[in-house]
Protein backbone atom coordinates (compact mmCIF):
# COMPACT_ATOMS: atom_id res chain seq x y z
CA UNK A 1 0.00 0.00 0.00
CA UNK A 2 2.99 2.50 0.95
CA UNK A 3 4.75 1.86 -2.63
CA UNK A 4 1.24 2.52 -4.33
CA UNK A 5 0.47 5.54 -2.49
CA UNK A 6 4.51 6.44 -2.78
CA UNK A 7 4.02 6.11 -6.75
CA UNK A 8 0.97 8.16 -6.82
CA UNK A 9 2.38 10.90 -5.20
CA UNK A 10 5.24 10.56 -7.14
CA UNK A 11 3.05 10.71 -10.51
CA UNK A 12 0.91 13.32 -9.07
CA UNK A 13 4.21 15.75 -8.33
CA UNK A 14 5.14 15.15 -11.79
CA UNK A 15 2.25 16.02 -13.52
CA UNK A 16 1.85 19.17 -11.11
CA UNK A 17 5.71 20.08 -12.22
CA UNK A 18 5.16 19.42 -15.95
CA UNK A 19 1.99 21.62 -15.85
CA UNK A 20 4.10 24.39 -14.11
CA UNK A 21 6.81 24.28 -16.58
CA UNK A 22 4.43 23.96 -19.65
CA UNK A 23 3.43 27.57 -18.59
CA UNK A 24 -0.06 26.51 -17.30
CA UNK A 25 0.90 27.08 -13.14
CA UNK A 26 -2.16 29.76 -13.68
CA UNK A 27 -4.64 26.36 -13.05
CA UNK A 28 -4.14 25.71 -9.92
CA UNK A 29 -4.83 29.67 -9.01
CA UNK A 30 -7.99 29.17 -10.89
CA UNK A 31 -8.95 26.30 -8.81
CA UNK A 32 -7.80 27.73 -5.76
CA UNK A 33 -9.78 30.95 -6.02
CA UNK A 34 -13.01 29.41 -7.14
CA UNK A 35 -12.83 26.51 -4.39
CA UNK A 36 -12.45 29.24 -1.56
CA UNK A 37 -14.89 32.04 -3.46
CA UNK A 38 -17.36 30.93 -5.96
CA UNK A 39 -18.36 28.99 -8.46
CA UNK A 40 -16.06 26.70 -10.95
CA UNK A 41 -16.37 28.68 -13.78
CA UNK A 42 -16.13 32.69 -14.12
CA UNK A 43 -19.32 34.04 -13.44
CA UNK A 44 -21.28 37.28 -13.41
CA UNK A 45 -20.75 37.27 -9.27
CA UNK A 46 -16.99 37.07 -9.66
CA UNK A 47 -16.80 40.35 -7.68
CA UNK A 48 -14.97 38.88 -4.80
CA UNK A 49 -12.55 37.07 -6.62
CA UNK A 50 -9.45 39.17 -7.47
CA UNK A 51 -7.96 41.85 -6.39
CA UNK A 52 -9.81 45.36 -7.91
CA UNK A 53 -9.33 48.82 -8.66
CA UNK A 54 -12.62 51.23 -7.42
CA UNK A 55 -14.52 53.12 -9.96
CA UNK A 56 -15.46 55.92 -7.71
CA UNK A 57 -18.89 57.71 -8.13
CA UNK A 58 -19.61 61.27 -6.89
CA UNK A 59 -23.22 62.71 -5.93
CA UNK A 60 -25.41 59.28 -7.07
CA UNK A 61 -28.60 59.87 -8.84
CA UNK A 62 -31.11 57.33 -9.62
CA UNK A 63 -33.14 56.91 -12.71
CA UNK A 64 -36.40 58.19 -13.17
CA UNK A 65 -39.14 55.53 -13.28
CA UNK A 66 -41.53 55.75 -15.48
CA UNK A 67 -45.15 56.17 -14.78
CA UNK A 68 -45.45 52.70 -15.74
CA UNK A 69 -43.08 51.19 -14.25
CA UNK A 70 -43.36 47.52 -13.50
CA UNK A 71 -46.82 47.44 -15.20
CA UNK A 72 -46.60 45.58 -18.56
CA UNK A 73 -46.03 41.91 -18.44
CA UNK A 74 -42.97 40.50 -20.25
CA UNK A 75 -44.23 37.85 -23.56
CA UNK A 76 -43.84 34.69 -22.36
CA UNK A 77 -41.05 34.01 -25.40
CA UNK A 78 -38.84 36.53 -23.41
CA UNK A 79 -39.99 34.70 -19.70
CA UNK A 80 -38.71 31.47 -21.52
CA UNK A 81 -35.73 32.95 -23.26
CA UNK A 82 -34.73 34.79 -19.85
CA UNK A 83 -35.01 31.38 -17.82
CA UNK A 84 -33.08 29.27 -20.42
CA UNK A 85 -30.20 31.82 -20.57
CA UNK A 86 -30.43 31.94 -16.30
CA UNK A 87 -30.70 35.82 -16.42
CA UNK A 88 -29.77 37.65 -13.31
CA UNK A 89 -30.98 41.08 -14.40
CA UNK A 90 -33.28 42.89 -17.03
CA UNK A 91 -33.73 46.83 -17.15
CA UNK A 92 -35.56 48.05 -20.03
CA UNK A 93 -35.03 52.37 -20.10
CA UNK A 94 -37.66 54.02 -22.49
CA UNK A 95 -37.19 58.24 -22.99
CA UNK A 96 -34.89 58.47 -20.37
CA UNK A 97 -36.71 56.93 -17.65
CA UNK A 98 -36.87 53.28 -15.88
CA UNK A 99 -39.94 51.47 -17.38
CA UNK A 100 -39.05 47.86 -16.37
CA UNK A 101 -36.80 46.59 -13.80
CA UNK A 102 -36.61 42.88 -12.75
CA UNK A 103 -33.70 40.85 -10.73
CA UNK A 104 -33.10 36.98 -10.31
CA UNK A 105 -31.25 34.77 -8.44
CA UNK A 106 -31.05 36.92 -5.30
CA UNK A 107 -29.62 39.91 -7.12
CA UNK A 108 -31.10 43.13 -6.98
CA UNK A 109 -30.39 47.10 -7.59
CA UNK A 110 -27.26 47.13 -6.04
CA UNK A 111 -25.38 43.61 -6.97
CA UNK A 112 -22.41 44.23 -9.08
CA UNK A 113 -22.28 42.13 -11.58
CA UNK A 114 -19.69 41.06 -14.34
CA UNK A 115 -19.40 42.66 -17.40
CA UNK A 116 -17.05 40.87 -19.11
CA UNK A 117 -16.14 41.82 -22.47
CA UNK A 118 -18.85 45.09 -22.54
CA UNK A 119 -15.39 46.03 -21.09
CA UNK A 120 -13.73 46.42 -24.30
CA UNK A 121 -16.81 48.82 -25.35
CA UNK A 122 -16.31 50.64 -22.93
CA UNK A 123 -12.34 51.18 -23.46
CA UNK A 124 -13.25 51.97 -27.10
CA UNK A 125 -15.57 54.62 -25.26
CA UNK A 126 -12.54 56.10 -23.35
CA UNK A 127 -10.04 55.85 -26.00
CA UNK A 128 -12.49 58.53 -27.48
CA UNK A 129 -12.13 60.30 -23.98
CA UNK A 130 -8.15 60.35 -24.49
CA UNK A 131 -8.75 61.93 -27.70
CA UNK A 132 -10.59 65.16 -26.57
CA UNK A 133 -8.00 65.08 -23.62
CA UNK A 134 -5.68 65.61 -26.23
CA UNK A 135 -3.60 62.49 -25.05
CA UNK A 136 -4.15 61.02 -28.64
CA UNK A 137 -4.26 62.97 -31.73
CA UNK A 138 -6.89 59.94 -33.29
CA UNK A 139 -7.50 56.60 -32.93
CA UNK A 140 -5.39 56.35 -36.20
CA UNK A 141 -2.38 56.58 -33.69
CA UNK A 142 0.33 54.11 -33.71
CA UNK A 143 0.29 51.83 -30.82
CA UNK A 144 4.39 52.38 -31.76
CA UNK A 145 4.36 55.59 -30.70
CA UNK A 146 3.38 53.98 -26.75
CA UNK A 147 5.55 51.54 -27.25
CA UNK A 148 8.49 51.53 -30.02
CA UNK A 149 9.18 47.90 -29.51
CA UNK A 150 6.90 47.43 -32.47
CA UNK A 151 8.58 49.73 -34.89
CA UNK A 152 10.74 46.21 -35.35
CA UNK A 153 7.60 44.08 -35.88
CA UNK A 154 7.46 43.70 -38.94
CA UNK A 155 3.74 44.00 -39.30
CA UNK A 156 3.64 45.79 -35.63
CA UNK A 157 5.03 48.65 -36.51
CA UNK A 158 1.44 49.57 -38.96
CA UNK A 159 -0.51 48.65 -35.34
CA UNK A 160 -3.39 51.44 -34.56
CA UNK A 161 -5.56 51.92 -31.80
CA UNK A 162 -8.53 51.86 -34.10
CA UNK A 163 -6.86 48.11 -34.99
CA UNK A 164 -7.12 47.40 -32.03
CA UNK A 165 -10.90 48.18 -30.85
CA UNK A 166 -12.02 46.59 -34.70
CA UNK A 167 -10.41 43.63 -33.68
CA UNK A 168 -8.39 43.91 -37.62
CA UNK A 169 -5.01 43.59 -35.30
CA UNK A 170 -3.66 40.70 -36.98
CA UNK A 171 -2.36 39.12 -33.72
CA UNK A 172 -1.58 35.49 -33.06
CA UNK A 173 -3.92 34.49 -30.44
CA UNK A 174 -7.18 32.06 -30.84
CA UNK A 175 -9.69 33.38 -28.84
CA UNK A 176 -10.60 30.13 -26.76
CA UNK A 177 -13.29 30.15 -23.80
CA UNK A 178 -13.96 26.34 -23.40
CA UNK A 179 -11.40 24.64 -21.88
CA UNK A 180 -8.94 25.70 -19.16
CA UNK A 181 -5.38 25.44 -21.38
CA UNK A 182 -6.73 28.19 -23.80
CA UNK A 183 -5.47 31.29 -23.60
CA UNK A 184 -8.23 33.30 -22.40
CA UNK A 185 -8.68 30.86 -19.51
CA UNK A 186 -4.94 31.73 -18.90
CA UNK A 187 -5.69 35.67 -19.09
CA UNK A 188 -8.81 35.47 -16.64
CA UNK A 189 -6.23 33.64 -14.02
CA UNK A 190 -2.73 34.74 -14.75
CA UNK A 191 -0.87 37.21 -12.38
CA UNK A 192 0.73 39.11 -15.04
CA UNK A 193 -1.56 40.33 -17.73
CA UNK A 194 1.12 43.11 -19.54
CA UNK A 195 3.73 40.38 -20.06
CA UNK A 196 1.19 37.88 -21.45
CA UNK A 197 0.20 40.66 -24.13
CA UNK A 198 3.42 41.90 -25.40
CA UNK A 199 4.69 38.05 -25.58
CA UNK A 200 1.40 38.08 -28.63
CA UNK A 201 3.27 38.33 -31.96
CA UNK A 202 1.63 40.17 -34.61
CA UNK A 203 1.64 37.61 -37.33
CA UNK A 204 0.14 39.44 -40.28
CA UNK A 205 -0.93 43.20 -41.60
CA UNK A 206 -2.86 44.97 -39.51
CA UNK A 207 -6.18 46.58 -40.76
CA UNK A 208 -7.18 43.79 -43.30
CA UNK A 209 -9.15 40.80 -41.65
CA UNK A 210 -11.40 41.14 -38.35
CA UNK A 211 -10.65 38.10 -36.09
CA UNK A 212 -12.13 38.45 -32.37
CA UNK A 213 -9.04 38.79 -29.84
CA UNK A 214 -9.38 39.44 -26.35
CA UNK A 215 -5.59 39.83 -25.68
CA UNK A 216 -6.02 43.32 -28.40
CA UNK A 217 -8.18 45.01 -25.76
CA UNK A 218 -5.63 44.59 -22.85
CA UNK A 219 -2.89 46.00 -25.25
CA UNK A 220 -5.42 48.45 -25.90
CA UNK A 221 -5.52 49.08 -21.99
CA UNK A 222 -2.12 49.07 -21.62
CA UNK A 223 -1.44 51.58 -24.38
CA UNK A 224 -4.37 53.98 -22.74
CA UNK A 225 -3.33 54.02 -19.39
CA UNK A 226 0.99 55.04 -20.38
CA UNK A 227 -0.86 57.52 -22.45
CA UNK A 228 -2.85 59.26 -20.00
CA UNK A 229 -0.63 58.27 -17.18
CA UNK A 230 -3.07 57.08 -15.42
CA UNK A 231 -4.67 53.55 -14.26
CA UNK A 232 -7.59 52.74 -16.13
CA UNK A 233 -10.12 52.69 -13.11
CA UNK A 234 -9.51 56.74 -12.27
CA UNK A 235 -9.99 57.17 -15.69
CA UNK A 236 -13.45 55.62 -15.92
CA UNK A 237 -14.07 57.31 -12.78
CA UNK A 238 -13.04 60.82 -13.85
CA UNK A 239 -14.37 60.68 -17.37
CA UNK A 240 -17.98 58.58 -16.85
CA UNK A 241 -18.75 57.38 -13.30
CA UNK A 242 -18.53 60.79 -11.68
CA UNK A 243 -20.47 62.62 -14.74
CA UNK A 244 -23.15 60.21 -14.79
CA UNK A 245 -24.08 60.42 -11.43
CA UNK A 246 -23.70 56.32 -10.93
CA UNK A 247 -25.46 55.01 -8.07
CA UNK A 248 -22.51 52.74 -6.84
CA UNK A 249 -18.85 52.55 -7.66
CA UNK A 250 -17.63 49.85 -9.45
CA UNK A 251 -15.12 47.68 -9.43
CA UNK A 252 -12.61 46.66 -12.03
CA UNK A 253 -10.98 43.43 -11.43
CA UNK A 254 -6.93 43.62 -12.10
CA UNK A 255 -3.89 41.26 -12.12
CA UNK A 256 -1.34 40.82 -9.06
CA UNK A 257 0.24 43.75 -10.20
CA UNK A 258 -2.70 45.92 -10.19
CA UNK A 259 -3.40 46.27 -13.48
CA UNK A 260 -6.91 46.41 -14.54
CA UNK A 261 -8.65 43.36 -16.83
CA UNK A 262 -8.55 45.72 -19.92
CA UNK A 263 -10.50 42.73 -21.74
CA UNK A 264 -13.27 42.30 -19.42
CA UNK A 265 -14.28 42.34 -15.78
CA UNK A 266 -15.72 45.65 -14.68
CA UNK A 267 -18.15 44.83 -11.72
CA UNK A 268 -21.39 47.59 -11.46
CA UNK A 269 -24.90 47.38 -11.01
CA UNK A 270 -27.36 46.72 -14.33
CA UNK A 271 -29.17 50.26 -13.58
CA UNK A 272 -25.33 52.27 -13.73
CA UNK A 273 -24.87 49.56 -16.90
CA UNK A 274 -27.84 51.41 -18.49
CA UNK A 275 -26.43 55.07 -17.65
CA UNK A 276 -23.52 53.88 -20.20
CA UNK A 277 -25.95 52.93 -23.10
CA UNK A 278 -28.11 55.95 -22.44
CA UNK A 279 -24.79 57.92 -22.72
CA UNK A 280 -23.86 57.11 -26.43
CA UNK A 281 -27.58 56.74 -27.25
CA UNK A 282 -27.45 60.49 -26.84
CA UNK A 283 -24.36 61.13 -28.81
CA UNK A 284 -21.77 61.57 -25.71
CA UNK A 285 -23.78 64.36 -23.80
CA UNK A 286 -25.12 64.12 -20.58
CA UNK A 287 -27.32 66.84 -18.66
CA UNK A 288 -26.08 69.62 -21.42
CA UNK A 289 -22.44 68.79 -21.04
CA UNK A 290 -20.35 66.71 -24.19
CA UNK A 291 -18.56 64.36 -22.34
CA UNK A 292 -17.82 62.64 -25.24
CA UNK A 293 -17.65 64.13 -29.12
CA UNK A 294 -20.32 63.61 -31.05
CA UNK A 295 -17.81 62.48 -33.85
CA UNK A 296 -16.12 60.08 -32.27
CA UNK A 297 -19.67 58.34 -30.99
CA UNK A 298 -20.73 58.48 -34.62
CA UNK A 299 -17.14 56.51 -35.35
CA UNK A 300 -17.96 54.11 -32.45
CA UNK A 301 -20.86 53.18 -33.67
CA UNK A 302 -20.18 52.67 -37.25
CA UNK A 303 -19.54 49.60 -38.69
CA UNK A 304 -16.27 48.75 -40.77
CA UNK A 305 -16.08 47.71 -44.12
CA UNK A 306 -14.11 44.54 -43.11
CA UNK A 307 -17.22 43.44 -40.53
CA UNK A 308 -20.34 45.30 -40.89
CA UNK A 309 -21.63 43.99 -37.96
CA UNK A 310 -19.08 45.26 -35.59
CA UNK A 311 -17.89 48.81 -34.67
CA UNK A 312 -15.31 50.00 -32.05
CA UNK A 313 -15.72 46.92 -29.98
CA UNK A 314 -19.34 47.73 -30.06
CA UNK A 315 -21.81 45.34 -32.05
CA UNK A 316 -24.41 45.85 -34.77
CA UNK A 317 -27.07 45.31 -36.23
CA UNK A 318 -28.51 46.49 -39.43
CA UNK A 319 -29.95 44.30 -41.27
CA UNK A 320 -33.06 43.91 -39.72
CA UNK A 321 -36.44 46.50 -39.66
CA UNK A 322 -35.42 48.20 -36.49
CA UNK A 323 -31.46 48.91 -36.32
CA UNK A 324 -29.83 48.57 -32.81
CA UNK A 325 -26.17 48.52 -31.38
CA UNK A 326 -25.06 46.51 -28.18
CA UNK A 327 -22.29 45.69 -25.98
CA UNK A 328 -21.76 42.05 -25.55
CA UNK A 329 -20.20 39.71 -22.89
CA UNK A 330 -19.29 36.59 -22.46
CA UNK A 331 -22.46 34.50 -21.07
CA UNK A 332 -24.92 36.70 -22.32
CA UNK A 333 -23.89 39.86 -20.81
CA UNK A 334 -25.81 42.81 -22.94
CA UNK A 335 -26.56 46.89 -22.98
CA UNK A 336 -28.69 47.04 -26.36
CA UNK A 337 -29.38 50.82 -27.57
CA UNK A 338 -32.02 51.47 -29.57
CA UNK A 339 -32.12 54.92 -31.14
CA UNK A 340 -35.53 54.87 -33.25
CA UNK A 341 -37.09 53.79 -29.80
CA UNK A 342 -35.22 55.90 -27.21
CA UNK A 343 -34.31 52.78 -25.34
CA UNK A 344 -32.11 50.98 -23.59
CA UNK A 345 -32.04 47.60 -22.82
CA UNK A 346 -29.99 45.61 -19.87
CA UNK A 347 -29.97 42.22 -19.30
CA UNK A 348 -27.15 40.04 -17.65
CA UNK A 349 -26.95 36.40 -16.68
CA UNK A 350 -24.79 33.13 -16.71
CA UNK A 351 -25.23 30.59 -19.55
CA UNK A 352 -22.35 29.97 -22.13
CA UNK A 353 -24.43 28.24 -24.78
CA UNK A 354 -26.02 31.61 -26.60
CA UNK A 355 -27.42 30.76 -30.26
CA UNK A 356 -25.52 32.79 -32.89
CA UNK A 357 -26.80 34.07 -36.10
CA UNK A 358 -24.29 34.15 -39.17
CA UNK A 359 -22.36 37.28 -37.84
CA UNK A 360 -21.54 35.78 -34.17
CA UNK A 361 -24.62 38.15 -33.25
CA UNK A 362 -26.54 36.48 -30.21
CA UNK A 363 -30.03 35.72 -31.32
CA UNK A 364 -31.15 36.68 -27.93
CA UNK A 365 -30.56 40.61 -28.81
CA UNK A 366 -33.03 40.11 -31.60
CA UNK A 367 -35.43 38.60 -29.62
CA UNK A 368 -35.30 41.24 -26.52
CA UNK A 369 -35.26 44.28 -29.30
CA UNK A 370 -38.51 42.94 -31.07
CA UNK A 371 -39.89 41.77 -28.54
CA UNK A 372 -39.78 44.89 -25.68
CA UNK A 373 -39.98 47.42 -28.07
CA UNK A 374 -43.58 46.02 -28.66
CA UNK A 375 -44.37 45.53 -25.31
CA UNK A 376 -43.15 48.88 -24.12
Amino acid sequence: MKKVLAAFLAGTSAVVAAIYLSGYGYIFKAVAVNLKKGPLAPSTDDEEKFPSRTVANLNPRQWEKDSEYNINTLPETVLADLAKTRASSLIVIRNRKIVHEEYWKDHNSSSLLNSFSMAKGILSILVGCAIDDGYLESEDELISSVYPVYKKSQYGQFLTFRHLMTMQAGLDWKEEYHHPFAPNSKQYFIDDLAAQAFEVEVKEMPGEKYEYQSVAAQLLGLALKKVTGKNLADYLSEKLWKPLEMEFSAKWSTDEKGLEKAFCCIHATSRDFAKIGQLILQGGKWNGKQLISKGYCGKLLSPTEVNDAFCYTVWANDDSALKYRFFYGFLGQLIIMIPEKNMVIVKTGIYNRLDVDKKQRPVQVELLTEELTQVF
